[in-house]
């Protein structure tokens, strides 16, 4: 029986993959699911990681999962032979954010890789996303110390658990639609277009970059020999600068990966998943659902709909605690809370003015007004017509009499 090889390309605890996640884990039944921490196992904040990421399962997919800690590969047999037993028995294992050199040189020359490829063998789940989805292939890139401290760019030797699955060498390049970098190029991992094409050329002809977009994952069955796309993004095979792209909602077979061709089947061919994860996922960041949810409270404020003002904000302090257990730490928080305390004084504001529309609130008065002014002007009584046309010009009353009558504004 061969297993499921999950590849996400980023968002692995983020809303927009809770529903993936709970589809992928109804697979895994009552084994044991373990996060794997060695990625980030050399940042200062690593436990806190771990229990984010543990508070996120719990929380938001309804699973319970159990950290498995390998930073370094264990000194103590006893720690040693107990990690290494726990991975054997781990139906799901899961590891994503952090540095691929650090995790490579952590599993290298230990039989953690081994045992990754033998739970897929044996029917389990391999969920690897981000910087750990980098460690796959048969080459891997050394992000961090590319894009931060300006090494020249180079391959690095990879896990190449993969290939042997798959049936041809293949890198896994996520974050492959990363935009970052705004008008600068940050694709492909933070690559750019241009330093992709130079290490794609010194790769062995045969090799395909599997390239996995943000909040995007690759479901690859390997018993019904099928891969399915889901999430917002797209999964493309690129080989010799040429791409094969398979949106989300794809199901296509490894074969056609293979070969390089874009041909997809139905996604009901795929493997059964919850109907409901091809529902539209959540916005792709905690920034972007923040300005969508700010565009909808400006409609609201201009319309002086303070129900829809609330409304706004309400929902997103709920995004907030949604991506709250987000490991992948960034400004965007702040940026979400600065938007939503924006709100909150304009719609302060708002009830200052008043949120009712001042002609809805005045309008009965000033007919009445202009009523007596009618019956002023009827009666030729010409002088109390013109002290109440006068008293409404000094509260900001215009009146403009038509053949149609007498017609007003602020």
């Amino acid at each position: 029986m061969s297993g499921l090889l999950v590849i996400m390309g980023s968002g692995e605890t983020a809303p927009t993959m809770v529903k993936p996640h709970r589809a992928i884990l109804e697979r895994v039944g009552e084994r044991r699911a373990v996060l794997l921490d060695t990625p980030y196992g050399f940042q200062s904040n690593a436990e806190d990681i771990s229990a984010r990421a543990v508070g996120y399962f719990a929380a938001s997919v309804g699973r319970q999962i159990e950290v498995l800690s390998w930073r370094r590969p264990p000194t103590d047999t006893l720690e040693r032979e107990r990690a290494l037993t726990t991975l054997r028995e781990a139906g799901w294992v899961f590891a994503g954010p952090g540095s691929p050199t650090y995790a490579l040189r952590q599993w290298r020359d230990t039989p953690v890789p081994d045992l990754i490829a033998g739970r897929l063998r044996d029917g389990g789940v391999v969920c690897f996303a981000s910087a750990a989805a980098l460690t796959l292939g048969s080459h891997a890139i050394p992000v961090y110390e590319i894009y931060k401290a300006g090494v020249e760019p180079h391959w690095v030797p990879g896990l190449d658990v993969v290939s042997p699955l798959l049936g041809f060498p293949a890198v896994i390049i996520p974050h492959y639609d990363n935009a970052e970098g705004g008008h600068h190029d940050t694709r492909f991992c933070y690559l750019g277009e241009g330093r992709l094409t130079a290490m794609e050329a010194e790769l062995p002809d045969e090799t395909r970059i599997l390239g996995v977009d943000e909040h995007t994952a690759v479901l690859f069955d390997l018993a019904a020999g099928t891969a399915s796309v889901l999430g917002n993004g797209r999964f493309t095979v690129r080989r010799g600068g040429q791409s094969a792209v398979h949106p989300a909602g794809s199901v296509v077979s490894i074969a056609t990966l293979a070969s390089g061709r874009a041909a997809a089947v139905p996604l009901a061919a795929g493997p059964p998943l919850d109907e409901t994860v091809a529902e539209a996922p959540p916005e792709s960041s905690l920034k972007a659902a923040a300005d969508a949810l700010e565009a909808r409270f400006d409609i609201a404020l201009a319309a002086r709909d303070a129900d829809g003002c609330v409304a706004a904000i309400l929902d997103l302090e709920q995004v907030m605690v949604d991506w709250a257990a987000d490991t992948n730490i960034s400004d965007e928080g702040e940026h979400a809370r600065a938007v939503l305390r924006s709100m909150v004084v304009r719609l302060g504001e708002l009830a200052q003015r008043g949120a009712r529309d001042p002609r809805e609130v005045l309008g009965p008065y000033v007919a009445l007004l202009l009523d007596l002014r009618a019956k002023a002007r009827t009666g030729r009584d010409f002088a109390t017509s013109d002290q109440i046309r006068e008293g409404l010009a000094a509260a900001g009353v215009e009146v403009r009499d038509t053949p149609a009558g007498p017609e007003w504004s602020l």
